[in-house]
């Protein structure tokens, strides 16, 4: 017999500086569903340990709330730029020592792999992401697009884990001693 898994909330992160997305899902067997979401701002001239900072404590504050199992993180995809490819490294740096302190393992994903988890195609467009993700997450209105593009990482890091675990066996009567 196949039971279905307990639930599971996995913490997805989209990194940014200046904006960094957030967002709990839940998978309980098929159905998903969104717990919380958001983005942390940073403001603009904060000095950058500031910003990784208060990005930490932001994301400690989801875990502590929210009890996830796991945390998802988007690669970012190669940058031109080598300062802002090092900026961007260290926040993930900042993300990935959250987690750690929290004792939840990671997921890392590229962003082809998480668009072609919530919408089948790896080339999608922000746009047709962020309808899946209200469509997955049954939705009524958009979420902001850094947080939309951190719920579809915790949708595509759901879906790459979902198993189903075998039942225990049940135990065999013994026959009897007369």
């Amino acid at each position: 017999m196949i039971v279905p898994p307990a639930p599971a909330r996995c913490l997805g992160v989209d990194p940014g500086s200046l904006a960094c997305g957030w967002a709990v899902v839940e998978r309980c067997g098929s159905r998903l569903s969104l717990v919380e979401a958001g983005v942390i701002r940073s403001p603009r001239g904060a000095d950058f340990d500031q910003r990784i900072h208060g990005i930490h404590l932001r994301l400690a504050e989801a875990i502590a709330a929210h009890a996830p199992g796991f945390m998802a993180v988007e690669s970012p995809f190669v940058e031109k730029n080598a300062a802002t490819a090092l900026k961007l490294g260290q926040i993930r740096g900042g993300i990935l020592l959250t987690a750690a302190l929290h004792g939840l393992p990671v997921g890392d994903y590229n962003p082809m792999q998480v668009k072609k988890a919530v919408s089948g195609y790896g080339w999608a467009d922000k746009t047709q992401v962020g309808k899946m993700v209200m469509t997955l997450l049954n939705l009524k209105e958009p979420l902001a697009a850094d947080a939309a593009d951190a719920a579809a990482v915790a949708i595509g890091h759901l879906l790459a884990t979902r198993s189903f675990v075998a039942a225990p066996p049940r135990p065999q009567a013994r026959p009897s001693k007369t």
